[in-house]
């Protein structure tokens, strides 16, 4: 594939801004960040911050599925959170979708996210 291709999905909440929920040039897959809506209704999870990534994670992963990738494809993730108090719940979460060859990341927290939500993750993935 020499182009870049549009990816969305019913099973991943649809954006809420001038993007797509993927990009894919190449071997290369770029989801933009999911927050922690549910695809079907567009409501947000706010059970608490652990219930949150998990809908993040299913959200991201529904895209990867759909794109024909895995969370073992992924090479790069961007995790973006309102408090950092929060680091070790989310990371929690996190390491029960990326359980073997983790990729790189970063974790930030930030002033806010969208929808004031507490945890906002992006991924790239690659597969030969």
């Amino acid at each position: 594939m020499s182009h870049k291709q549009v990816l969305n999905t019913g099973e991943a909440p649809a954006a809420i801004g001038p993007y797509n929920q993927a990009i894919q040039a190449g071997n290369t897959l770029y989801v933009s960040g999911q927050i922690p809506l549910i695809p079907e209704t567009m409501e947000l999870i706010d059970s608490g911050v652990a219930d949150e990534t998990h809908q993040v994670l299913k959200n991201v992963q529904a895209i990867l599925t759909h794109a024909g990738y895995t969370f073992s494809d992924v090479v790069k993730a961007s995790i973006f959170i309102a408090d950092m108090n929060d680091f070790a719940t989310i990371n929690e979460v996190y390491a029960q979708y990326f359980i073997e060859n983790q990729p790189a990341r970063e974790c930030v927290a930030v002033k806010t996210l969208p929808k004031n939500v507490n945890v906002e993750i992006s991924v790239i993935a690659w597969k030969a």
